[in-house]
């Protein structure tokens, strides 16, 4: 499987920035004045317990930040990232290159909901995504269109975006979000039809104050109940990163199912 690369790149390199992730172990472009990756496709990539040569779907994978760090730590797996955005794709096939993975990955450029029904149907272990965070009535999009895009659905809310990745997942594979922790319940409501092994991970910014995301995990065609982990403490009270949310973000794994509170 290789990443379909177009003739011309239609992002000119004045309007990219080049970043590094994983402590410099991922080399991301990404829009200069756009969407920019920050923590949360990082930490999404590290709660996926993906294992060599399993399969793994990215929705809405922008630039391609969730599903490089992803790579970052397991080399060895398949991807397929769906992205609606012409530029955005653009970008993510250039990072592909850049990181030296084209073995591994397929950019698709579509629209989730534009997909036919048997899309790659029962296709991937894993289906990791993070998708715009608002709706249209409760947003205030930016003036960027690139951002704009990325941060409020059009067309594809919550609910159809995991019906695709149900689809998509074979049997007891698993769905893996990262979303804003006032919409958990948008995030839920879907999952109780053909999932289980519900798990809800907050990321607390700093100790004592309410989490602003939270990483969901399910399983298709699996039971088990919903569980509320501990979660993960982001910041020590001194500002900086606490030694678990460091880790994570240079490349070390997520345990979803640590009881005790991660910090």
């Amino acid at each position: 499987m290789s990443a379909s690369t177009p003739a011309d790149d239609p992002v000119s390199d004045e309007a990219v920035t080049e970043d590094a992730l994983l402590g410099g172990r991922v080399r991301l472009r990404q829009p200069r004045d756009g969407y920019r990756a920050a923590v949360d496709p990082v930490l999404l990539a590290a709660a996926v317990p993906a294992r060599p040569g399993e399969r793994v779907l990215d929705l809405g994978c922008g630039a391609g930040a969730v599903f490089l760090c992803l790579l970052a730590r397991e080399p060895a797996l398949r991807v397929v990232a769906v992205e609606r955005d012409p530029e955005m794709a653009a970008l993510a096939r250039a990072n592909v290159a850049l990181n030296g993975v084209t073995d591994g990955v397929e950019v698709v450029e579509a629209d989730v909901a534009a997909l036919a029904p048997d899309w790659r149907e029962g296709g991937f272990d894993h289906v990791v995504s993070n998708p715009p965070y608002l709706p249209p009535g409760r947003a205030d999009p930016s003036p960027h269109p690139g951002r704009a895009a990325a941060g409020v659905e059009a067309g594809v809310d919550v609910a159809t975006w995991i019906g695709r990745a149900r689809r998509c997942l074979r049997h007891k594979g698993r769905l893996t979000v990262v979303h804003r922790a006032d919409r958990l319940a948008e995030l839920l409501a879907p999952l109780q039809h053909g999932f289980g092994e519900v798990v809800v991970f907050p990321l607390w910014p700093k100790p004592g104050r309410d989490a602003r995301r939270v990483v969901v995990t399910a399983r298709k065609g699996v039971r088990g109940p919903l569980r509320l982990a501990a979660g993960l403490v982001l910041h020590a009270e001194d500002g900086g990163y606490t030694k678990t949310a460091d880790a994570a973000l240079r490349g070390a794994g997520l345990d979803l199912g640590a009881q005790g509170p991660v910090a």
